[in-house]
């Protein structure tokens, strides 16, 4: 297949209208039927893939996702440059709902998910120390400050395996651990780019606390209705802010995510 687009989006709710009008490609893959199609539209002058992460209508939950066919197909059609925009929790009471987090490390908590394309006879043991583009994260930090948007521009995401949300206790241990926020895509998707060389960016958009950081009666656990509203409410800034980021991703890469295989074969 040609190369169709150079950069990839995984969202969901918000980003369909940005590619209304694109080409719609169905593909299969080695590791099943991603979470939908992909559609191509020009985004700031490139070429851009877009597919839902939890499929049409929200169908799939985190634990269900099949993201070693999603990244698998993005990388299909071309694109070497993935944006995973999510929807998290906050850890810490000054992170607070509507703020952005550029994430820089992960916590894995998840369990039983497919997590690699390197199963045997071939063995690769990726780097993951630095999960994140450095190049991307300081490309979405310029942005989101010239756009003067509350973000942080480093934090670590603890990956949870859902769909549950956290118990009170998990959450304070989230905390003292000295974690940011909290959410449940962010892995094997991160490393699955790494180990299909792609540079690959968070945005997490903080929706709500989690359930053990603001420890008063009058501030009631997350429902995820609540989680939706605070999502829909902001995701105007973060269509703005990726809008402003895609013309700005360098055509040639200045980082090496997209050299992470070297050496890492046995």
């Amino acid at each position: 297949m040609p190369d169709l687009a150079e950069i990839g989006v995984f969202g969901g709710s918000g980003f369909y209208e940005w590619f209304a009008d694109g080409r719609s490609i169905d593909l299969e893959t080695p590791y099943g039927s991603p979470s939908g199609s992909i559609s191509v539209a020009s985004i700031g002058g490139r070429r851009v893939a877009f597919m839902p992460r939890h499929g049409p209508s929200h169908r799939l939950p985190a634990h269900a996702v099949n993201y070693r066919a999603n990244v698998w197909a993005m990388r299909e059609v071309g694109v070497r440059r993935l944006l995973g925009p999510c929807a998290v929790g906050s850890l810490r009471p000054e992170i607070t709902p509507g703020l952005v987090v550029i994430c820089d490390q992960f916590i894995d908590r998840t369990r039983a998910r497919a997590d690699t394309y390197y199963s045997g006879p071939e063995v690769v043991h990726i780097s993951s120390a630095d999960p994140y583009c450095p190049e991307l994260r300081g490309l979405a930090a310029e942005v989101s400050s010239q756009q003067r948007l509350d973000f942080k521009p480093a934090g670590t995401v603890v990956v949870v395996q859902g769909p549950r949300f956290s118990t009170r206790a998990e959450s304070q241990w989230f905390t003292r651990m000295g974690w940011h926020v909290v959410g449940m895509t962010q892995y094997p998707e991160v490393i699955l780019a790494r180990e299909l060389e792609m540079c690959y960016l968070n945005i997490s958009m903080v929706t709500d606390y989690d359930a053990g950081v603001i420890d008063r009666p009058e501030v009631t656990a997350v429902q995820a209705h609540d989680v939706m509203r605070v999502l829909a409410a902001n995701i105007d800034r973060l269509q703005g802010l990726l809008s402003l980021l895609i013309p700005r991703i360098p055509i040639s890469p200045g980082c090496s995510c997209q050299r992470s295989l070297e050496g890492a074969r046995l």
